[in-house]
């Protein structure tokens, strides 16, 4: 599975952005998918993840309410939409594939997009 993420760009606190991973090579559907992000002198951190079918969306607790992840099998497409964006979300995101089983640790996850910065200024 390769995925390309999308959508990241510079936004004023409060503002909204939505970040796209679009996947490509074997069938998406069977994939439960994540996004993490990381932030300069941080580890990577779980943001939110989306079982493979959507049944079951799971979140961070900094995101909760302001964040939400969905996604369309038909279009190999995860989102993060991200609302009430804060200074503190500034980070580079990376979404991330699973087969069927979704996980919360960056090493639950085998595939890996390139990143996309979030800016979120004061």
């Amino acid at each position: 599975v390769q995925l390309q993420a999308s959508g990241g760009g510079l936004v004023q606190a409060g503002g909204s952005l939505r970040l796209s991973c679009t996947a490509s090579g074997r069938a998406f559907s069977n994939y439960a998918a994540g996004w993490f992000r990381q932030a300069p002198g941080k580890e990577r951190e779980f943001v939110a993840a989306i079982t493979w079918n959507g049944s079951g969306t799971y979140y961070a607790d900094p995101v909760k309410g302001r964040f939400t992840i969905s996604r369309d099998n038909a279009k190999n497409t995860v989102y993060l939409q991200m609302n009430s964006l804060k200074p503190e979300d500034t980070a580079v995101y990376y979404c991330a594939a699973r087969f069927q089983r979704v996980g919360s640790r960056p090493s639950d996850y085998e595939y890996w997009g390139q990143g996309t910065q979030v800016t979120v200024s004061s």
